[in-house]
């Protein structure tokens, strides 16, 4: 789901932040969150992942934690703060309020765990902040992603790294390429 959330992000014309983009073990985690959630006027928040770990028994809450820090920015923030729009998707309607029952009446996009949906949710909501463009459709996106997908192995094996290899800024730097030549 990520993979595909940072494609089409990308394929929209829009610059994908997260904190995964850096690697300086000098900055705090909670700090690099925090300076990313400044930087960005957007912000996409799949909670569907809250769930339990099966090591511990115990939920992972770092989306929803971020997903509120974003959200008090939007309400406490200076002007330029109060500027940002949230996208928040769950892979049910209504399953996050039985965990994050607070956030009920806020707008949250279900996508069944299905990349396509989260493709057309995302697409959707760009699309109204996209000024003077018009943003490629669901189905041409899912149509690229499909055709990136199927040379990722080539580009792969072409820079001699294996699938594990492959951190969010190798995802990044190869999904940036093949737009860039898919897209003269």
């Amino acid at each position: 789901m990520f993979r595909i959330l940072v494609f089409v992000i990308q394929a929209c014309g829009y610059e994908v932040r997260c904190a995964l983009e850096s690697q300086d073990a000098g900055e705090v985690r909670m700090s690099k969150i925090l300076r990313l959630i400044k930087e960005c006027q957007f912000g996409i928040h799949d909670i569907s992942r809250t769930a339990l770990d099966p090591e511990n028994g115990l939920p992972r809450f770092n989306m929803p934690l971020e997903l509120g820090l974003f959200l008090g920015a939007a309400y406490f923030g200076n002007p330029v703060q109060r500027q940002k729009h949230t996208l928040v998707l769950d892979s049910e309607r209504f399953r996050y309020q039985k965990f994050i029952s607070d956030i009920a009446g806020q707008d949250i996009k279900p996508h069944g765990n299905d990349p396509g949906r989260v493709v057309y949710a995302v697409r959707d909501w760009l699309n109204v902040f996209a000024k003077d463009t018009l943003l490629p459709g669901g189905k041409t996106l899912l149509r690229l992603y499909k055709r990136f997908t199927a040379d990722v192995p080539q580009m792969i094996h072409k820079l001699n790294f294996h699938e594990a290899d492959i951190s969010f800024a190798d995802w990044l730097w190869l999904v940036r390429d093949w737009l860039q030549k898919a897209t003269r």
